[in-house]
């Protein structure tokens, strides 16, 4: 979020989102691509902007927030959750800053999925018991910000930990003990 402000006109003063597409929509000036530029560069292409409703247009630009790059960690993790994208973060480092696996933890089919755009979405499974075993962390995939690292569930970890003696039944004939 960036926060403009008119030193000579405040009902101008605004408080912008940039568009995922690099855009901001400016009260009574329409849209203005900002993408790429630093604050003297934005308040620039501010002042261009309005200077078609303002004589002298005078502006000051605060940034006040940005969202910062995640990633988000799901399935049988510790914690799962979004996680901020601080440094250079691979799947087997995610799954520790989310809480490490669960016993019921399926780490052979591990699931990074990446957006590669609106319509599409790239899927990569990891096998990190054998990586991480064999240690073969060249294997190990890095995260870039918005990907999803996926734990499944093991296949014995879906049996209730408790059944009715009605439903052992089913399985076991108590005559062959």
């Amino acid at each position: 979020m960036v926060e403009i402000s008119f030193t000579v006109a405040p009902e101008f003063n605004q408080t912008l989102t940039v568009q995922p597409d690099g855009y901001v929509m400016l009260k009574d000036a329409g849209m203005v691509e900002v993408q790429g530029l630093n604050l003297a560069e934005f308040a620039a292409a501010v002042e261009k902007a309005y200077r078609g409703y303002l004589h002298d247009p005078q502006v000051a630009v605060a940034l006040k927030d940005f969202e910062r790059p995640y990633f988000v960690v799901g399935g049988q993790v510790g914690r799962p959750g979004k996680y901020e994208l601080r440094t250079d973060t691979t799947v087997a480092e995610a799954v520790q800053i989310a809480g490490g696996l669960t016993p019921a933890a399926k780490h052979s089919q591990v699931v990074l999925f990446r957006r590669v755009n609106d319509d599409l979405v790239e899927t990569r499974l990891l096998n990190l018991k054998t990586m991480l075993k064999q240690r073969r962390l060249k294997e190990d995939a890095h995260l870039q910000p918005g990907d999803l690292v996926f734990v499944p569930q093991n296949e014995i970890s879906k049996i209730d930990r408790f059944l009715t003696k009605p439903s052992v039944s089913m399985y076991v004939d108590p005559t062959q003990f």
